[in-house]
């Protein structure tokens, strides 16, 4: 068996907020080791650890802010997020949820802490990735992919030892809820006290497990433990997760897009020029209004 051995598990960052609504440890990009090329398509990964919110009747968030060039991927584990664009698109995102957003060409977003929650407020546990798009993708209209937990495919590991949600990509034959312009796997894999859990994935592929409950033993001998992310070496195929308590773990893996990439801000393109063409439209109105 082709081995995928563990490169590198790295502590979470010191915390800093994202308006103030989202209180995250941003692990990608982070330096050499986990820069967007490095965890190419993944570009971006901020997480909210458990964070407890106290009661207000103004929602914290982060106000209107532009996007171009990506797809941004909002995971709800504890609490609830409401959006706004300036195609008109808006929802919440409830426990349990994900939102998967491309913005693709440009769009205006806002989102929040959703106003009943906030009123009783709580605790709150949330991911944001970024995921990159091909260069032909780039120019395309915003779309949304609004995946109700419900909704989510799953696959019932043996022996009792907890189960995969199947969020894009496939799981020993169980397709993802979302789709992808390349090929990605993201599951939630939710492991019971003592279950193992095996995942094969191309060994170009770019991968990385955080684990957000508890502690997890990966290929029977390096322990991740809670908040902390393992990014896989690119030298297999197959690797083992085994849980000490009952965890929960978000695997991503992913093909690398083989184009350069330029980005600023809320913009990722391929070339600096495309990147100031982005700021100019964006400047002169191109992504249209959103009332902050």
């Amino acid at each position: 068996m082709n081995t995928k051995t563990v490169e590198l598990i790295a502590s979470p960052r010191e915390p800093h907020f994202v308006g103030d609504g989202f209180r995250v440890h941003n692990f990608i990009p982070s330096g050499f080791r986990m820069d967007m090329q490095r965890m190419n398509p993944f570009l971006m990964l901020d997480y909210n650890s458990t964070f407890h919110f106290p009661p207000t009747d103004k929602p914290r968030g982060v106000g209107v802010h532009p996007h171009k060039g990506f797809e941004t991927v909002t995971i709800a584990y504890k609490g609830k997020v409401a959006h706004h664009d300036s195609s008109g698109g808006s929802g919440v995102i409830n426990q349990g949820d994900i939102q998967w957003m491309t913005a693709a060409n440009g769009i205006l977003h806002k989102e929040y802490h959703e106003e009943e929650w906030s009123k009783k407020g709580g605790d709150f546990q949330m991911v944001q990735l970024w995921v990159n798009l091909p260069a032909k993708d780039k120019k395309k209209k915003p779309k949304y992919q609004a995946i109700k937990n419900e909704a989510i495919n799953r696959y019932q590991l043996q022996n009792d030892a907890g189960h995969i949600e199947v969020i894009a990509g496939e799981y020993n034959g169980i397709k993802g809820s979302a789709s992808t312009f390349t090929p990605i796997h993201l599951f939630n894999a939710k492991l019971n006290k003592g279950g193992k859990v095996n995942f094969n994935f191309p060994s170009d592929f770019n991968t990385a497990l955080l684990v957000l409950e508890e502690n997890v033993i990966i290929n029977g001998q390096e322990k991740a433990p809670t908040d902390h992310l393992a990014l896989m070496a690119n030298d297999g195929e197959f690797f083992e997760v085994e849980a000490e308590n009952d965890a929960l773990v978000l695997i991503m893996s992913g093909e690398p897009i083989q184009e350069p990439i330029a980005a600023q801000g809320p913009f990722v393109m391929n070339t600096r020029e495309e990147l100031m063409q982005a700021f100019n439209d964006f400047n002169i109105g191109k992504f249209g209004y959103l009332e902050d």
